[in-house]
């Protein structure tokens, strides 16, 4: 699992690890569980981690990949030491990475889950800038890219979340026979560190509305979540104590319950996501 030493993975962790062998990508070590030192801003230490899962496992299978870590950025100019958009970069392309080094290793019909954002989604009204496209390229280099909004940040959050759809729907559909692909939606869940990068005055918001002072938000906004039912939800599917339905692969908390829908519209084009699988394989496995 990836983004599991804080807000909701913390949370699956706690109660996944009592009676599963949990291991944690991070970039310190995490007290009380197996972890191995992962920076998902660098696709040479994502390249390591692999090497080293590989090696403690040795020739035990992985039941379940959790590719939960994420982050958003006030802007869109930070970059990787790989020279990519920061985003793009942590919460997509390291991801895809280790989803492509550890494919063989998993367990047939292994759970592979990644964490995506109802922000995706116009039609959730989430206020944030919505993604206009999901070129791999574009979103990896925002310089190039002539239809970048003026909320670049927000545009470069978003739309790594929609590539996180389109890569399991990708999966459902190549890979269907070997792993169970589930994007998970945890809606808007206040008091995890994702804010940590923004604005202090949003950083605050951020924190104070986890408290039970946004407890009343979350009665009238059903896409609000509490950081220990998203993290319950995000446990149970990670546990296969929920599965899929037939034909499902979008698993979205509202109000607390973990249901399931359909994605935005972007995230149902067959083609988008064929050319982000192979776009990122260009940009983060050149040498295949």
């Amino acid at each position: 699992m990836t983004g599991g030493t804080s807000g909701i993975g913390a949370v699956a962790v706690s109660l996944l690890r009592g009676e599963h062998r949990v291991v944690l990508g991070a970039r310190r070590p995490a007290s009380g569980v197996e972890s191995l030192p992962l920076d998902l801003a660098s696709l040479k230490s994502v390249r390591t981690f692999a090497a080293g899962i590989r090696h403690r496992l040795g020739s035990e299978a992985i039941d379940a990949l959790v590719l939960n870590a994420g982050v958003i950025r006030a802007d869109a100019d930070g970059r990787t030491v790989d020279g990519f958009e920061t985003a793009f970069a942590v919460n997509h392309l390291a991801h895809y990475l280790l989803l492509r080094l550890l494919l063989p290793g998993l367990a047939p019909g292994a759970v592979v889950l990644l964490t995506t954002s109802g922000t995706h989604d116009p039609a959730t009204g989430a206020g944030l800038e919505p993604p206009r496209h999901a070129d791999a390229r574009l979103l990896a280099h925002p310089e190039l890219d002539e239809s970048l909004p003026a909320k670049a940040g927000q545009h470069a959050y978003t739309a790594s979340k929609l590539c996180a759809v389109l890569i399991v729907r990708y999966l459902a559909t190549e890979y269907s026979n070997v792993v169970t692909p589930i994007a998970f939606d945890p809606g808007q869940v206040f008091g995890t560190g994702l804010a940590g990068d923004l604005a202090l005055p949003m950083r605050v918001a951020w924190k104070v509305l986890g408290t039970p002072v946004g407890w009343p938000l979350r009665q009238f906004q059903p896409t609000l979540n509490s950081v220990p039912d998203a993290g319950k939800a995000l446990a149970s599917l990670a546990s296969r104590e929920v599965v899929p339905p037939e034909g499902q692969s979008y698993a979205a908390v509202r109000r607390g319950k973990l249901g399931w829908q359909e994605p935005s519209e972007l995230a149902r084009d067959v083609a988008a996501g064929v050319g982000l699988w192979e776009e990122s394989a260009r940009l983060a496995m050149p040498e295949t």
